[in-house]
C-alpha cells in the first residue's frame, strides 16, 4: 500500500473546495472515476465535515499540539474505520483497498484519507502537517523537506509572498526617507 498517496488524499480533501457536488466530483482523479460516478448530494456533508476535521488535524500539528492532532486522527479512525481487503482483476493485479467491497464512496475515500495521515505521523510526527503561511492561501500539505523547515504549500506561494514582502520593506524605506526629520530640542 502506498500511504504516502493515501495521506495525500487527505491534503487533497482539505483544499478541495465543496460549494457544492461538482466541487466533490472534482476531488476524484480520474483513476477513481467510479468514484466520481457514484457520489450523491447525501456524501457532501459527510465530505465537508471531515474535511473540517481534517484541517483541524493540519493546524494542531502546525501548532505544536500533538496531542490533540493524535486524538481528532484517533476519533476519524473510528469514525472512518479501516478494513482492508485484497482486490484485483486478475493474478497480476492484486492490491489493497482501505475498506470491505460495497462501501459507500465517502467511507472509502475518507478510510484512505485519514489511514495515510495517521501513518504520516506516526512515521514523521505531526510537525510534518503544514499550512501555507502564505495569509492569502491557506492550504495545508505534506512536509517532505529534509530539515522541516517548508513554510508554503507550493513554489507560487512561496514566491507571491516573499515577493509582497519585498514590496513592503521598501515602500517602508522610501516612507522613512519621506519624512523629514525632526529638529533637536534645544539644551538648557
Amino acid at each position: 500500500m502506498n500511504f504516502d498517496a493515501y495521506a495525500r488524499t487527505g491534503v487533497e480533501l482539505v483544499n478541495a473546495r465543496l460549494d457544492d457536488l461538482d466541487g466533490l466530483r472534482a476531488l476524484f482523479p480520474d483513476e477513481n472515476a467510479w468514484m466520481r460516478d457514484e457520489v450523491a448530494e447525501r456524501d457532501l456533508g459527510i465530505f465537508r465535515r471531515a474535511q473540517k476535521r481534517l484541517r483541524d488535524v493540519f493546524e494542531y500539528g502546525t501548532s505544536g499540539r500533538d496531542a490533540d492532532a493524535v486524538t481528532e486522527l484517533n476519533a476519524l479512525l473510528e469514525a472512518f474505520p479501516v478494513q482492508p481487503r485484497i482486490s484485483g482483476h486478475d493474478s497480476s493485479d492484486w492490491h489493497m483497498h482501505v475498506t470491505s467491497r460495497g462501501a459507500s464512496v465517502s467511507a472509502e475515500y475518507l478510510a484512505g484519507a485519514v489511514w495515510g495521515l495517521s501513518v504520516w505521523l506516526c512515521e514523521y510526527g505531526s510537525a510534518r502537517f503544514g499550512v501555507c503561511a502564505d495569509e492569502r492561501c491557506g492550504n495545508v500539505y505534506l512536509d517532505t523537506s529534509s530539515n522541516c523547515c517548508r513554510r508554503f504549500c507550493s513554489e507560487r506561494c512561496a514566491t507571491r509572498s516573499h515577493v509582497a514582502a519585498h514590496r513592503a520593506r521598501k515602500r517602508a524605506a522610501v516612507g522613512e526617507q519621506a519624512v523629514p526629520a525632526q529638529p533637536l530640542a534645544p539644551v538648557s
